[in-house]
Formats: C-alpha cells, sequence, structure tokens
C-alpha cells in the first residue's frame, strides 16, 4: 500500500468528529481547521498540497498547491504525524450539522469524486486533486462548477455530509435526478449530467432552481439532506433587517417594531 493504514472511530450523532488511530511513523493529512484535539506525541506539519507521491519534488508540490487553488481551498494542508512508540490519536470535527462518511479508496478502485468543499481528512499517502468536467452543462449550471475534488490511493478518506446522508447504489443504467448541491459524492463509474428543469411554471415559480443533477449508474452515490449553501441561506433571510431586532416570540411577527 502507498497510503499509511489507519484505524478510527467515528463519535456523536449531530455534530461528529472522527477519532484516527496513529502507529509509529503513521500520518494523516486535514483541511487547515478541522482539527480538534491530539494526544501528546502528534507532530504536526503544514504543507503544500496533500504530501502524497504526486507532490513529490519542488515543482511537485507547487502543482499541488496550485489544484488547490483551483477549487478554492487553502495553499496549504495540514499533516499530523506520531513521532513516538505507542499509538496515538487525533480528531478531527465535522464543520457544521451532519455525518462524517468514511471513504475506504480500494472498494472504490483507488478513486471517489466528491464536492469541493466535502472533503475532511486522509490516511497520509492519498492524493487530493481536481476533476474537470468536460461538459459544459456541468460547469456553468452544475453549482460545483467545471471542479471538483477527486481523492485517490488505497487508504481511508472521510468526507463530510450537512444533515442526513444517503447512499444510493445504481444499477447499470439507472438514473436519478438530485438537487445539484446535495450531492456529496459519487464513484468514478458514474455519468454525471446536469439537466434543465423545464416548463415555464416550474422555472418562475417552482423555488428549486432551474437545473439538477442526473446521476446515471452503474456506481455509488452519496447525497446530503442539508448543503452548507442552503442552510447559510436559511440564516442569512432570518437576520433582522436594517439591524433592527425583535424577539422570537412577539405577537406581532414580521409586523413586530
Amino acid at each position: 500500500m502507498t497510503s499509511h493504514e489507519i484505524d478510527y472511530k467515528i463519535f456523536g450523532e449531530e455534530m461528529q468528529y472522527v477519532e484516527i488511530e496513529l502507529d509509529p511513523e503513521e500520518g494523516v493529512i486535514a483541511e487547515s481547521g478541522s482539527f480538534m484535539m491530539m494526544d501528546d506525541g502528534i507532530a504536526m506539519e503544514t504543507i503544500f498540497g496533500d504530501g502524497s507521491k504526486n507532490d513529490s519534488g519542488f515543482l511537485g508540490k507547487i502543482l499541488g498547491a496550485g489544484k488547490r487553488i483551483l477549487t478554492g481551498e487553502s495553499l496549504f494542508m495540514t499533516a499530523f504525524y506520531n513521532t513516538v512508540v505507542g499509538k496515538k490519536k487525533v480528531s478531527f470535527a465535522a464543520p457544521y450539522p451532519g455525518k462524517i462518511i468514511p471513504i475506504d479508496l480500494t472498494e472504490y478502485k483507488g478513486k471517489f469524486i466528491c464536492q469541493k468543499d466535502a472533503f475532511l481528512c486522509a490516511a497520509k499517502g492519498v492524493s487530493v486533486g481536481i476533476e474537470f468536467s468536460k461538459k459544459l452543462g456541468r460547469g456553468l449550471f452544475g453549482g460545483e462548477g467545471f471542479i471538483m475534488q477527486k481523492l485517490e490511493g488505497d487508504g481511508m478518506a472521510f468526507v463530510h455530509a450537512g444533515g442526513t446522508m444517503s447512499r444510493k447504489v445504481l444499477q447499470p443504467g439507472e438514473v436519478l435526478r438530485v438537487d445539484t448541491g446535495c450531492i456529496i459524492g459519487f464513484t468514478q463509474t458514474i455519468d454525471y449530467d446536469i439537466e434543465f428543469i423545464g416548463g415555464i411554471k416550474n422555472s418562475v415559480f417552482g423555488g428549486e432552481g432551474l437545473f439538477f443533477a442526473k446521476l446515471k449508474g452503474p456506481g455509488v452515490v452519496y447525497i446530503q439532506s442539508l448543503p452548507f449553501s442552503r442552510l447559510a441561506n436559511r440564516v442569512l433571510a432570518s437576520l433582522p433587517k436594517g439591524g433592527s431586532s425583535k424577539g422570537e416570540g412577539s405577537i406581532l411577527g414580521g409586523l413586530g417594531i
């Protein structure tokens, strides 16, 4: 195996975190800001790119950092290593309510495609790259744009879903239509495209957007019930206008002063 073999345990229900157990000299990579806690004896290092074999050498590190710019992520990732004798643990927390999903890349022929903000952490050696869309419709209307993240290697990776997660196994030719923001990720065998909803009433009054994702099997798809963009929009919509504030129990509700 090119990736480190790690053991893990996921804790919690609505606000989960993953605890990863590292043997001596084993390591894990994570997005900046996802770290929660670690045992004494764990060393932390900020690195360009993902630190995989694809990022070896100076040029590889520069290209790895460039990939992360294209996905809108930080130039840097953080690596955590067990530098002492004996097993040590390091934990990473989900950024908002939802589920942490373990992805064993060996079960998906070494590659899994996900939204660019879904990745949480992975075993050292897993490559976190970019997946360019070859279809114009995805880039213009797909929400995720031309670029999604791809996780490659033979180790464990962890992605985050908002709300409740649904795992769908699509048979050859089977089609699933999904709100574009509700996609967490899918296997490389899934055919993914964007479709126009159609109909003036649906487009103007439907309230669900003009496009949805069409996922065609065979393969595995992970769906989330609460995309962060949807959660953020609801929070912003509930903020008081003009800086005024009203109690939640106001009899006048929206008409209160």
